[in-house]
């Protein structure tokens, strides 16, 4: 099958997220294409897409909010899996749980969310997101679990398998 993975991320942390997700699909044997949502024109000639998002402020980033706006009619029509990642505080399906989340999942029939913890690293942040941040209490830190990212990834590469087998 073949696969978008696109995701919007502010420093680079969510979209190695993605890297990890599109490395578990093609070793599974898909033909994925990662891409920020920006870029992406259309998704027609994807059978399937990963959509995931950083989450700031209690919210996905722009990019991925308008690239579900702008493709929803097209991606309700194939499988969709969406994730988010964010402040590593709390425990990551509360501190990940964007207020768009259910609205967009039900929006776009997606087969699942998932929240990750994600990367602090103070040095790159604006004077606005170290407020942010020093008021939550962050942890400074890599707390991405890459474990269960490819975990979650191989879930989607098995319901993907099913899907073909269904459909030979």
């Amino acid at each position: 099958m073949k696969i978008l993975v696109t995701v919007a991320s502010r420093h680079g942390a969510t979209k190695e997220i993605g890297t990890a997700i599109a490395a578990v699909l093609s070793a599974a044997g898909h033909s994925v294409d990662e891409l920020d949502p920006t870029l992406v024109t259309g998704v027609t000639g994807y059978d399937a897409v990963v959509l995931g998002s950083a989450v700031y402020t209690a919210h996905w980033l722009p990019a991925a909010r308008d690239f579900a706006a702008q493709f929803a009619d097209d991606l309700a029509r194939r499988p969709v899996w969406i994730f988010s990642s964010g402040l590593a505080t709390q425990p990551s399906a509360r501190a990940n749980s964007p207020h768009e989340i259910l609205a967009l999942r039900d929006n776009l029939g997606a087969r699942g969310h998932r929240s990750f913890a994600g990367r602090l690293d103070r040095s790159v942040l604006a004077f606005t997101e170290r407020s942010i941040i020093a008021g939550a209490r962050a942890r400074e830190g890599d707390h991405r679990d890459f474990g269960a990212i490819s975990a979650w990834a191989g879930q989607i590469a098995t319901a993907l398998a099913e899907m073909v087998v269904r459909t030979a």
